[in-house]
């Protein structure tokens, strides 16, 4: 039986899009029941209109249940506070005030569940003049650092995918991880609090102390030197990368490999500071010899020598590597998409995920009638409170 650290653990839900809902598909491939309050009719933005059937919703939202009532009404508000004292954790990613305009803000459930994990994500966080913007994905990357620093310098150029929301929906799962281990040791709730802004500084703690290291802010090429990083194309068209880092030893064995020991006499790359001073008059020496040789070649040497090395591959080179397989780090593909595993093994077996999402409402009813009698939830239908999946057929 797979272990599931989390199981007995509610979440009830808010908001959409990618960090909130990312946090909780951790929690609830950790054996949290996550309760996934929408808006009648469309539900998650994320669904894209295509309901459940939508690759973006099911990769972060596959195994929740769904429960879609309309906060706007008395009844829907005062059908979520009945759920409250069920719940362990409650998880927000709603612009700053709007559970509190809603009467469902951290004091209003606290009173019901005083030892609520309360968690609110937003974009730029609770206070300061930027508090109420909105915010996405690429505007944490950009406000935080990271296009700067992924871009060459002078040449700012949007990156390739999602970074912010994905780090902001991991440092939130942290984050309240911790609150329920403080709750189970010393009782009591916790308002636990991140944004965008404050996720995306876990990634880019490195680029900060590099500038206070060099009185400079880094951009794409400024690590490579400090770090002898090497990005390398070979004779079959693949592209390989080292890491040399400041090891002498990976120095030698690269020199090996090459089969250039007169490198080793070379002034400008005798030690770590001269390769470091040198590294772009080492660049091209390392291009020109690894343009002789194909990538199986190079990879054999490389092994053989012990150098740090990685062939670099695509998404779906990622997935479908020996290595990757080994590691059972996706779920089997189904209806045209992987889910991917969370990052743990927990005595060497990684949980698996749920393969699928709820429809809008999907278990409206199940939820509604844990705290209300068959009737009311039945009323509460009848009047759109509470609603209920569109059949698929018509959806």
């Amino acid at each position: 039986m797979q272990h599931k650290p989390l199981a007995g653990i509610r979440v009830l839900e808010f908001g959409g899009y990618i960090s909130g809902p990312y946090a909780t598909s951790f929690l609830c491939s950790l054996g949290a029941d996550v309760i996934k309050i929408e808006r009648p009719g469309g539900g998650d933005d994320f669904r894209r209109g295509a309901d459940a059937d939508s690759f973006y919703f099911r990769q972060y939202n596959s195994g929740k249940r769904s429960v879609a009532v309309d906060l706007k009404t008395a009844e829907g508000i005062a059908l979520v506070k009945a759920l409250v004292p069920t719940a362990d954790v409650v998880l927000e990613n709603l612009r700053p005030g709007k559970m509190d305009a809603l009467g469902l803000g951290r004091a209003d459930l606290t009173a019901l569940r005083p030892d609520l994990v309360y968690t609110s994500v937003t974009g730029f966080g609770s206070s300061g003049d930027m508090a109420a913007r909105p915010a996405y994905d690429m505007i944490g990357q950009a406000f935080g650092g990271l296009v700067s620093t992924l871009s060459n310098a002078g040449d700012a150029r949007l990156t390739g995918t999602c970074l912010a929301d994905l780090i902001t929906g991991l440092s939130t799962a942290t984050g309240i991880l911790a609150a329920l281990v403080g709750r189970a040791h010393h009782g009591g709730g916790r308002h636990v609090e991140t944004s965008i802004s404050e996720a995306v500084s876990t990634l880019t703690i490195d680029a900060m102390t590099q500038f206070f290291d060099s009185g400079r802010a880094p951009t794409r090429q400024s690590r490579h030197p400090q770090a002898q990083n090497f990005c390398l194309r070979t004779s079959s068209g693949e592209f390989i990368v080292l890491h040399l880092s400041s090891s002498q030893k990976f120095w030698e064995s690269l020199v090996a490999a090459l089969g250039r020991p007169a490198l080793l006499e070379d002034r400008r790359f005798a030690r770590f500071a001269d390769r470091e001073t040198h590294y772009f008059e080492l660049e091209p020496i390392l291009e020109a010899e690894f343009a002789r040789r194909p990538a199986a070649e190079w990879e054999q040497l490389l092994i053989a020598h012990d150098v740090p090395f990685a062939p670099v591959l695509d998404v779906d080179g990622f997935r479908r590597h020996p290595q990757v397989e080994a590691l059972g780090l996706y779920e089997p593909e189904q209806d045209g998409l992987a889910l991917t595993r969370v990052p743990w093994r927990f005595d060497s077996e990684r949980p698996h995920r749920h393969p699928e999402a709820p429809r809008v409402g999907e278990h409206s009813v199940d939820v509604a009638c844990e705290v209300y009698p068959a009737d009311r939830v039945r009323d509460l239908v009848d009047r759109g409170v509470l609603a209920l999946p569109r059949d698929p057929v018509h959806a």
